[in-house]
């Protein structure tokens, strides 16, 4: 048992409990104190009570976004003394981060003076720096004194603090929240506000919307920091849509060229959460430590932006394999883990999907919406009947002064006077109705006070008019009013109104409103191969008829004679350099990836390639080439079948290739040429030529592809891309280049039989 003590702050003495039970219930109290009112944010408002309060504070001390600044000192000893009994140490850091542009997307603190910076330096004690409202927090208080939301007795019972804020964006979702509660946490990244606000219309259009359609209009985090996202898009869509999941973050960077060849990279954004300082320390460890052996150095140029210099070791070092290196061992790559566990009601703790976050937020402004109607509808009433009163003074102008000059008491003698017919004049052309019972009753006590309290001035008959114009504009307003509270319809079409107002003010047109993060494909993160470490040198590939390969040194002429084996000869010579990757396409429609640094020297006659590819013995080699990532490809069998294809598809991870051409015994690949221009010219074997748009073939990662020309019998003999503008041309027998540009007579629709072909076409039906 525990004995409890006589502290009178704390149990009535002479009382026992069990331990478990003692233990249990101050520790449920504790952890639901923590979730609610330390750790998770409000759905409707994004904000957890410390920065509220903080907002609230500021506004008490009109610190608006135009206005002047208070010291830090200031508003964290209000904050503290009248919303919230912590560490003022607390609070003071919570507006700080509140005002870091690095920290939070949209800052809502306006602060002047040192509020740190994104190498982790802290902030300059309270009493140094000072600080405003920025206009994105004046738009969450829009509608705090118009009764727009419910206030509670602060911690003391001295005064009033707002439950939640109006919050006319959803600031959950554009600012991001992190925290950890007794048994849970939350951690939700920034978003770009237009996008946000662009779901939020879409869902007021069609509130059944899908999960999936709304990542037609939020394309994933918007970090302060920028970044590239290299997440793929299914991984996005099922973390929005279960509330949990990850988003890989990297750095973004370039290379810059330098003096002789030299190059160094310069990474210009930093992932979101990441200290400057620590990384570039991170990086220096991996240098000393020779982690990385191909980066020589780095250093920080950093000013008003992002700027830290890696040096590689050699200028033949590939940048995107030093890259890939870095973001294998330090934190220029992170993982930012979303888990939006949030206070769905502001009381109850939930993992939320993005569309639940949004409808909790349209919800609440529904709410304001409501609730500040409700408040107008009852000040203009309040005016109406004050209105009314001023309209009878007027008509009655003569008695009002009779009264106020010689009757003692002249507020009920007003209000104990019948006006009888002038009442019923001063209202019949309203339909607003005075909530006095009968029209023989004298002014109400506001109506009688406020006749009292009109100056002078106001007797004139330009000041009756006035009023009357008044009045009838008032109830013009309660009926607009009215209609809006009965309608639904009416609400959302506000709401949705309201929501193009906020983007205006903050939405991409806006300075510093436009996306920071973009989107890539992560591509592959290898370990650094050897041939990173070589120095990037030129050479000649050349492939034999038999397949044969080798690399010899330098750029040679290409028209030399160059050995080979008995019964060989030379297929495929081309320049390249010891940092290229080839690709290798088969007859039987698959490609193959090799590097130039593994290929044998020019010494011998070379190896054959089937001893570094898995290339079937009964299948040939159609074509080997450079690989340039960004390239496209026209693919085609000699049955006539074909598509286009990216270089970056056709990469192979393993020796046994990747199937990109699916071709069928007996047809076999045949052209693999770069796609230039706008128009695919094809020649079969039975001679007959077929020009048609480049558009009309698909673009695939694999497959056997559509039909290029019809034929009756044999198949495909050549094919490739042009330039429509510039005309088709070809080889003639005699080696020169001849052009046809009037091709009207073989232009028709891709799968169409063609003509036969333009004169002077060599016989074996090809254009090369």
């Amino acid at each position: 048992m525990a004995e409890i003590t006589d502290d009178p702050n704390m149990n009535p003495p002479n009382t026992s409990e069990p331990l478990r039970r003692a233990l249990g219930d101050r520790y449920l109290t504790y952890a639901l104190s923590t979730i609610m009112h330390r750790a998770l944010p409000d759905a409707r408002d994004g904000l957890k009570p410390v920065h509220r309060r903080i907002l609230f504070a500021m506004s008490r001390l009109r610190l608006a976004s135009n206005g002047k600044f208070l010291k830090s000192a200031k508003i964290s000893g209000d904050t503290m003394g009248d919303f919230h009994p912590h560490g003022d140490g607390a609070i003071y850091d919570a507006m700080a981060r509140l005002a870091q542009d690095f920290t939070i997307r949209y800052p809502l603190v306006n602060g002047q003076g040192n509020f740190g910076n994104i190498d982790g330096d802290n902030p300059a004690a309270s009493r140094y720096t000072e600080a405003r409202m920025t206009a994105a927090a004046e738009a969450l208080l829009v509608g705090l004194d118009e009764n727009a939301v419910d206030f509670r007795d602060n911690y003391d019972g001295r005064l009033q603090e707002p439950v939640v804020l109006p919050a006319t964006f959803p600031n959950l979702l554009a600012n991001g929240s992190s925290g950890i509660a007794v048994g849970m946490a939350t951690n939700i990244p920034p978003h770009n506000l237009d996008e946000l606000i662009s779901a939020c219309l879409h869902m007021i259009k069609a509130p059944n919307a899908r999960d999936d359609t709304l990542l037609d209009y939020i394309q994933g985090p918007d970090f302060p920091t920028g970044g590239v996202i290299v997440e793929p898009k299914e991984s996005m869509a099922e973390a929005y849509q279960t509330g949990r999941g990850a988003f890989r973050l990297r750095a973004r960077w370039e290379v810059e060229n330098l003096d002789r060849g030299m190059w160094q990279v310069v990474v210009t954004e930093i992932p979101y959460q990441v200290q400057k300082s620590k990384l570039i320390e991170k990086i220096a460890e991996v240098i000393q430590t020779k982690k990385v052996p191909i980066l020589a150095d780095v250093r920080d140029e950093s000013a008003d932006d992002v700027r830290v210099i890696l040096e590689p070791r050699s200028k033949n070092v590939d940048p995107d394999v030093l890259m890939n290196s870095l973001f294998r061992t330090t934190e220029l790559e992170i993982r930012f883990s979303l888990n939006m566990n949030v206070l769905i009601d502001g009381v109850t703790p939930k993992v939320c999907s993005l569309k639940e976050v949004l409808r909790a937020f349209l919800d609440h402004r529904q709410d304001v919406l409501r609730r500040r109607s409700e408040h107008r509808i009852e000040k203009i009433d309040h005016r109406l009947e004050v209105l009314e009163g001023l309209i009878i003074a007027f008509l009655n102008l003569d008695r009002v002064i009779d009264i106020i000059r010689y009757d003692q008491d002249p507020k009920a003698a007003l209000m104990r006077e019948n006006w009888g017919q002038d009442f019923i004049r001063a209202t019949s052309e309203a339909d607003y109705l005075s909530p006095q019972e009968g029209f023989d009753a004298g002014l109400t006590e506001v109506q009688a006070e406020a006749v009292l309290n009109m100056r002078l001035r106001s007797l004139r008959k330009l000041e009756e008019i006035e009023l009357v114009n008044e009045r009838d504009a008032l109830m013009a307003e309660r009926a607009e009013l009215d209609d809006l509270l009965q309608t639904d319809e009416l609400q959302w079409k506000t709401i949705a109104d309201e929501l193009r107002e906020t983007r205006k003010l903050f939405g991409r047109s806006t300075d510093g409103g436009e996306r920071r993060t973009t989107f890539a494909d992560a591509g592959e993160i290898e370990d650094v191969p050897l041939e990173a470490m070589i120095d990037r040198e030129p050479v000649t590939i050349v492939c034999s008829k038999m397949g044969r390969i080798r690399a010899m040194s330098g750029h040679i002429d290409l028209g030399r004679e160059l050995k080979y084996k008995d019964g060989d000869e030379a297929s495929i010579v081309f320049h390249a350099e010891t940092t290229d990757r080839l690709l290798l396409l088969g007859t039987n429609g698959r490609f193959y990836t090799l590097s130039v640094a593994n290929l044998p020297g020019g010494r011998g006659m070379g190896e054959p390639v089937r001893l570094m590819v898995d290339l079937p013995q009964d299948e040939d080699i159609l074509t080997l080439f450079i690989r340039v990532p960004e390239r496209k490809l026209l693919l085609a069998s000699n049955a006539g079948d074909g598509f286009v294809v990216t270089e970056t598809e056709v990469v192979a991870q393993t020796r046994t290739g990747k199937q990109v051409l699916n071709v069928r015994s007996p047809a076999k690949a045949k052209i693999c040429v770069p796609v230039a221009g706008d128009h695919v010219a094809v020649v079969g074997e039975n001679r007959k030529v077929l020009v048609f748009s480049l558009d009309e073939l698909p673009e695939m990662g694999r497959g056997k592809g559509v039909r290029l020309q019809r034929y009756k019998d044999g198949g495909l003999s050549d094919a490739t891309t042009f330039s429509y503008a510039d005309g088709l041309s070809w080889k003639d027998p005699a080696g020169r280049t001849r052009t046809e540009t009037e091709l009207g007579e073989w232009l028709g629709k891709r799968a169409s039989a063609g003509r036969m072909a333009p004169r002077g076409v060599p016989r074996d039906n090809t254009f090369t």
